[in-house]
């Protein structure tokens, strides 16, 4: 009898403690589902469309600025870090899915030229693991590993994101070059506005669907609104529904026009897109070039000894 209880209360323990890390690990990582990234992956083959755009500008309509530095020149089989700025007033808070108001949340896509990837953990230094914090990156699909894809992750924290990339090497992958290359940045903070299938968040502006006159407006228990506008001239009545999250700006008994703003316009984030160019450069093409200065430079302390041989030759002559 005694064993039985063990076993119970042994069970009971085990339930309750894989509750309490199911339950941190949601708190601690946004859910993928919530992701805007897994969107895009789920949809477009490649994030960059052919007119340059990348295709988180779909969802995310507001433009924000975004930049990205990395080295100018990189040897092969090395491994350099590209820093992705997303600056924004870390003050501010964004309408969250239920309504509420919490801080904003920052992704970002980075796309390589081929041949280019993400560092593996044996390769990366010391000093840009510190950098890297607690970051997540995935590639952008399989067989995509030159495209890496970080976030949603808080903004508080990684408004500066850094990636370890590692590039590769001409002399074992026949496909790569040493030529000037360039890499394209996608970065976003705050949530989008339109779901892939078209459909809008709450953190956008809502519009009337027929002209009319608003004729009552219910706030419903769980937040958000219903505005029923009379239209006279079809002689029907349109209810619309405003999630939670956005504020009013319209009163009952108030004229609407189709497409008029009923609500403000919540989103405080954006998204935004740059570019940075890369060389990979031949290390006899460096050596040749050391050589070549080492040798004007001899060229030029030679011709300096020379000229003072000359004018000493000279002097003594007219000496006499």
């Amino acid at each position: 009898m005694q064993t039985i209880l063990i076993n119970k209360w042994l069970k009971k323990w085990w339930i309750s403690a894989l509750v309490v890390l199911i339950s941190f690990g949601k708190m601690s990582y946004p859910s993928i589902s919530n992701a805007y990234p897994i969107f895009a992956q789920q949809n477009y083959e490649n994030p960059r469309e052919a007119t340059g755009r990348i295709v988180c500008a779909n969802c995310h309509l507001a433009k924000k600025p975004v930049d990205i530095e990395a080295p100018q020149s990189v040897l092969p089989d090395t491994v350099f870090e590209a820093i992705v700025k997303i600056p924004y007033d870390t003050q501010i808070k964004q309408v969250l899915a239920n309504g509420k108001k919490g801080g904003l949340n920052v992704g970002a896509v980075l796309i390589l030229p081929e041949g280019f990837k993400l560092a593996p953990p044996d390769r990366i230094p010391a000093e840009i693991k510190e950098k890297l914090g607690r970051l997540s990156f995935q590639s952008y699909r399989p067989g995509k590993d030159n495209i890496i894809v970080v976030g949603p992750v808080p903004g508080k924290l990684y408004n500066e994101i850094v990636f370890p990339i590692l590039s590769p090497n001409p002399d074992t992958n026949k496909d790569v070059h040493f030529l000037k290359y360039p890499i394209y940045v996608g970065g976003n903070r705050g949530r989008g506005q339109i779901y892939p299938d078209g459909s809008k968040s709450n953190n956008t502006v809502y519009t009337a669907s027929v002209t009319g006159q608003v004729k009552k407006v219910v706030r419903k228990e769980k937040g958000g609104y219903e505005i029923t506008i009379d239209n006279s001239s079809e002689n029907r009545e349109v209810i619309d529904i405003v999630p939670p999250g956005p504020e009013l700006i319209v009163s009952e008994g108030e004229s609407v026009k189709a497409d008029q703003p009923l609500t403000n316009n919540p989103n405080v984030g954006g998204f935004g897109q740059g570019e940075v160019e890369i060389v990979l450069q031949d290390p006899l093409r460096v050596q040749g070039l050391l050589v070549f200065f080492a040798s004007v430079l001899l060229a030029q302390i030679f011709l300096v000894l020379k000229k003072k041989q000359f004018e000493k030759v000279q002097l003594a002559e007219m000496n006499f």
